[in-house]
């Protein structure tokens, strides 16, 4: 990863992403300061999930850069991202169904310790320390997500929105900097999105934590959202505060078709 200059605390750099002849983003830039909740949005097939995967490290892009506090993460791993500070929840749900919600907690929180299979074999003094620490950390994360109740229940048979706060719980058990959520209203109801809004801005202001959300709900992402980036084929063809991106002709000519 190799140093470079920029005051945002998310930077992305003529990203292009092909797929054989299928140009899936097409030299996007944009770029998001610490503290920020930033929408993304966009038709099916704007680009959106691309975009993510490139962000996640799970697609490697042909041009362009992404820099995180300055420094390219182009080239790290997805475990490295979650080290420095980024995480991510899926719009498929990507939780273990036989395991309790308290474990599948702690997945998150085990995605920045030290531990291994060997020092575990090992039982060296500062695994039992750590593994007590990620247990405090998962049990506080899933107090605030009020998910108490069901912390000993495996995730299987659980309601979807529960589903949804576990798969967050686990994000944000990590710890990050940065959170990436994949269509985190997808499923839910009108109550449950409007929890989901003010969870939103409390993860925000209480917490510490940076947002960037790709979503199709349309109401939350102009209630919760500073700035918004609107991809359409693999383009980015708006990004402003949330009113301004309302009125853009070409955002809506992309929605609309008009």
């Amino acid at each position: 990863m190799t140093p470079a200059s920029t005051s945002s605390l998310l930077a992305v750099q003529d990203l292009t992403m092909r797929f054989g002849g299928i140009v899936a983003l097409d030299a996007v830039s944009f770029a998001m300061d610490a503290g920020q909740i930033v929408g993304l949005i966009g038709p099916n097939g704007a680009g959106k999930t691309t975009l993510f995967n490139c962000l996640g490290r799970l697609y490697t892009p042909q041009h362009g850069d992404i820099l995180f506090e300055g420094r390219s993460i182009t080239d790290a791993t997805p475990h490295g991202i979650a080290e420095l500070g980024i995480g991510r929840t899926f719009q498929n749900l990507a939780l273990f169904t036989t395991m309790s919600v308290l474990d599948n907690v702690l997945v998150g929180v085990h995605s920045r310790t030290r531990s291994d299979f060997a020092s575990n074999a090992l039982r060296l003094p500062w695994v039992g320390r750590e593994e007590r620490e990620a247990r405090q950390i998962a049990r506080e994360v899933i107090a605030f997500l009020d998910l108490d109740d069901v912390a000993g229940h495996p995730a299987a048979g659980l309601p979807f929105g529960t589903l949804k706060r576990v798969e967050l719980a686990r994000a944000l058990a990590g710890r990050p900097k940065l959170l990436l959520l994949d269509e985190p209203a997808g499923g839910l109801n009108h109550e449950e999105v409007a929890t989901l809004a003010e969870l939103l801005r409390t993860i925000r202001d209480a917490r510490g934590v940076t947002v960037l959300l790709v979503e199709h709900h349309m109401s939350l992402v102009m209630q919760v959202s500073d700035n918004v980036v609107v991809l359409d084929f693999g383009r980015k063809i708006a990004e402003g505060p949330p009113a301004q991106i309302q009125r853009n002709p070409d955002v809506i000519k992309a929605y609309l078709g008009e």
